[in-house]
C-alpha cells in the first residue's frame, strides 16, 4: 500500500489538526494523568471531539458517526497522539460495546445506546472474564435464568473489568444452557451497571491506581429487550466483540502507550549521562524498539488497508496487538534504566514519574485483549498451520456429570 497520505486524507488530516489545536484547552493532555482520575473534565473532552465529528468516524451516520473509513479513524488517532489528547474515556465502549450493539442489537437499543455512548453521556464497559474463565473465556459461570415473564436473573461473578466502576452499561456474557458445549450456550445481554443487585469492587494495580474491578451480580433481573442477539448463541455475539478489541488495541498503526517518538525524546535527554559502553546498549535498546514500531505501524495499516476494501479483520490485529505489547513494555522499562537512580524518587517524567507510570500499567496489556500466550496459540494454529493444542472438553456440555466431575 501507498504510506503516503492521498489528497482526500491529508484534507482530513489538516481539518482533524485543525479543530484539535483550535480546541487544545478543552481536551486536556494525557500527560496530566489518567482520565478515570477526572471523569466530568475526561467526559467533557470527548464530547468536544465528538461535536467536532473526531468520534466514532467509521459508524453508520444514523447512529451519531461519521460514516467515514477506517484511515481517517487512524488519521484522528495519530492526531490525537502527536498532540498528547488524552485517550477517550468511552474507549471500551466505542471500539467494543457499541459495534456489538451495531451488530447484533435490536433497532430499540440502537437508538437509545449508541450516539450517547458516543458522546460520553453514558460510559460502557465489558463484563467478560471470570475468576475461572479468563483466557478460556467459554468456560464462564456466570448464569442467566429465564423467568415465566420472560425477564431474565442473573447471578455470576466477573472480574478484571476495566471502568467498571465508573460504567453506566455494561455488555454482559452469560451462561444460558449447561447441558451443551461451552461455546453454544451462551447469551448476551446490556445490563445497567446501577441495577439492584450489582456491586463493584475495584482492584487495587500496582501503578496505585484501580483501573481494574470485580462485579459480583446477585439475582440482577435484565428484560428479555436488553439481550444481544439469540438465546444461546452468545459466542457468535462475542466474537464480533473479541475482534473489534484487538482491532481497536492492535491494528490501527498506533503506538501502545506512550510511543517511540516519545521514547526517543526522553533517550536523547539522558543518554549523554550514560558511560560510552551504556550507551551503545541504550541506542542498541532503542533501535530494536524503533524497528519493532514501525513493524507493528505498518502492519496495521495492512489491516486498516484490508478493512477499507471490505474484507473481515484478519490475523494482523491478533500479531499487532501482540507485538505492540512487548515492544511497548521494551520502550517502558529502557525509559525507566535512563533515569538511572532517580526512577526510585521521581513521581513523574524528569520529576513526574510517567515512565515507572507507564512501567507498571504495561503488564496488564499483555492480559487484556487476549494474553500474550493466547494470541501465540491463534497466531500458531490460524496462520502458521500448527496442530491445535489438545482440549479435554471440546464439545463436552458444561455441566457437571452424575459422578461429580466435569465432563
Amino acid at each position: 500500500m501507498d504510506f503516503d497520505d492521498t489528497p482526500d486524507e491529508a484534507a482530513w488530516r489538516a481539518s482533524v489538526r485543525g479543530y484539535i489545536t483550535e480546541h487544545r484547552d478543552q481536551l486536556g493532555d494525557r500527560r496530566a494523568g489518567n482520565g478515570r482520575d477526572n471523569v466530568p473534565a475526561a467526559k467533557a473532552s470527548q464530547a468536544c471531539l465528538y461535536e467536532g465529528g473526531l468520534v466514532g468516524v467509521t459508524w453508520p451516520v444514523e447512529f451519531g458517526g461519521q460514516g467515514g473509513t477506517p484511515m481517517q479513524q487512524a488519521i484522528v488517532d495519530q492526531e490525537m497522539a502527536r498532540a498528547a489528547v488524552p485517550a477517550l474515556l468511552n474507549l471500551i465502549g466505542i471500539g467494543m460495546c457499541g459495534p456489538t450493539v451495531i451488530a447484533h442489537g435490536s433497532e430499540d437499543q440502537k437508538q437509545r445506546y449508541l450516539t450517547r455512548l458516543l458522546r460520553c453521556d453514558d460510559i460502557w464497559c465489558q463484563l467478560f472474564s471470570e475468576p475461572g474463565s479468563g483466557s478460556d473465556l467459554a468456560a464462564l459461570r456466570t448464569k442467566a435464568v429465564r423467568d415465566e415473564d420472560g425477564n431474565w436473573h442473573i447471578t455470576g461473578q466477573k472480574v478484571w473489568t476495566t471502568g467498571a466502576h465508573i460504567a453506566d452499561y455494561g455488555i454482559l456474557l452469560t451462561r444460558t444452557n449447561p447441558d451443551v458445549a461451552k461455546h453454544k450456550g451462551l447469551t448476551m445481554f446490556v445490563v445497567d451497571m446501577h441495577a439492584p443487585g450489582v456491586t463493584v469492587r475495584p482492584l487495587r494495580q500496582m501503578n496505585g491506581g484501580a483501573d481494574f474491578n470485580e462485579v459480583f451480580f446477585d439475582d440482577v433481573v435484565i428484560a428479555d429487550g436488553e439481550r444481544l442477539g439469540d438465546v444461546d448463541n452468545g459466542w457468535r455475539v462475542a466474537l464480533t466483540t473479541l475482534m473489534s478489541e484487538r482491532v481497536s488495541l492492535g491494528g490501527g498503526g498506533t503506538d501502545i502507550g506512550l510511543g517511540v517518538d516519545s521514547v526517543i525524546a526522553h533517550t536523547a535527554q539522558r543518554i549523554s549521562a550514560l558511560s560510552a559502553d551504556r550507551q551503545a546498549l541504550a541506542r542498541q535498546d532503542l533501535g530494536r524498539a524503533y524497528v519493532a514500531s514501525l513493524g507493528i505501524r505498518y502492519t496495521g495499516y495492512r489491516l486498516l488497508s484490508a478493512i477499507s476494501r471490505g474484507e473481515a479483520p484478519g490475523p494482523e490485529a491478533s500479531a499487532g496487538k501482540l507485538a505492540g505489547t512487548v515492544a511497548a513494555r521494551a520502550m517502558a522499562d529502557l525509559a525507566v534504566r535512563l533515569i538511572g537512580d532517580e526512577a526510585v524518587y521521581a513521581k513523574t517524567l524528569d520529576g513526574e514519574g510517567t515512565w515507572q507510570h507507564m512501567q507498571a500499567v504495561l503488564p496488564g496489556m499483555a492480559i487484556a485483549g487476549g494474553t500474550d500466550q493466547i494470541l501465540r496459540n491463534v497466531l500458531g494454529e490460524r496462520v502458521l498451520g500448527l496442530p491445535t493444542e489438545p482440549r479435554s472438553d471440546k464439545g463436552a456440555p458444561v455441566r457437571p456429570s452424575t459422578t461429580g466431575g466435569q465432563q
